[in-house]
């Protein structure tokens, strides 16, 4: 990703559906409960607040630092925090039809859970022993739920969207809006890690609306934040 300028992430504002897993936690439950499909699932209303005082902080970016373009993953929550987010800049003013509008690409989307969607750590062992035992003895880094993706595959296509990006957008600014799994595995994209190291990082949440960024200093891209979530501290809005 040595042609981009500058590489900006975040991941969506809070959810329903982050709501929904974060009330069965230390329960019993086996479900969370989530009635929308995956890529359905809607911003709550932290979310919202979430997603435009990210925008404000686009707002408040040095001219050269602001994004050249902005693409989403296609899931609701993702696309939704991207617009709402643009809509606090005047570089992305609505009325504008020059103005910058979030893309979608759908390897941005979610890592796929497959049948293990929507259940919880205590649901998985119930109902899918086998495969709760299969992750143990694989490792979180390569297990493929049945139906879905393991780290690695999502690796795949995240190495193809970005190689796409260069392609297109050499010397951009850019600003990707997903989820907290592909944040996590672009930092073991751009960083060059190791098994070890990314699924060390994956123990820490990944902040609704957090922000996470890489400037190319010659040599390659090089971080500059990870996960920082000080702008929405600042504003006394909630950032689990």
């Amino acid at each position: 990703m040595n042609a981009l300028q500058w590489l900006n992430m975040t991941r969506h504002g809070e959810s329903t559906g982050n709501l929904a897993y974060r009330a069965v936690e230390g329960t019993d439950a086996e479900e969370a409960g989530i009635p929308e499909r995956d890529a359905d699932v809607p911003l709550s209303d932290t979310g919202r607040a979430q997603a435009a005082t990210l925008g404000r902080w686009l707002a408040a970016l040095p001219e050269d630092e602001r994004p050249t373009l902005v693409v989403s993953s296609p899931y609701v929550r993702a696309l939704d925090t991207a617009t709402i987010a643009l809509a606090q800049t005047a570089y992305a003013a609505p009325q504008d039809p020059g103005g910058l509008r979030p893309r979608v690409d759908e390897r941005l989307r979610d890592r796929e859970q497959g049948a293990l969607q929507g259940l919880t750590a205590v649901g998985v062992e119930r109902r899918f022993p086998d495969e709760a035992e299969r992750l143990r003895h694989l490792g979180k880094f390569y297990y493929r739920p049945p139906g879905g993706e393991s780290w690695a595959d999502l690796a795949l296509r995240l190495r193809s969207f970005y190689r796409d990006l260069e392609a297109e957008a050499p010397g951009g600014r850019v600003l990707v809006v997903a989820h907290d799994a592909v944040v996590v595995m672009t930092r073991y994209l751009v960083e060059d890690l190791t098994e070890e190291e990314v699924m060390e990082i994956e123990k820490e949440t990944v902040g609704n609306a957090s922000i996470t960024r890489w400037r190319q200093d010659g040599s390659g891209l090089q971080a500059v934040r990870y996960n920082d979530c000080a702008h929405l501290v600042n504003a006394g809005i909630s950032a689990p």
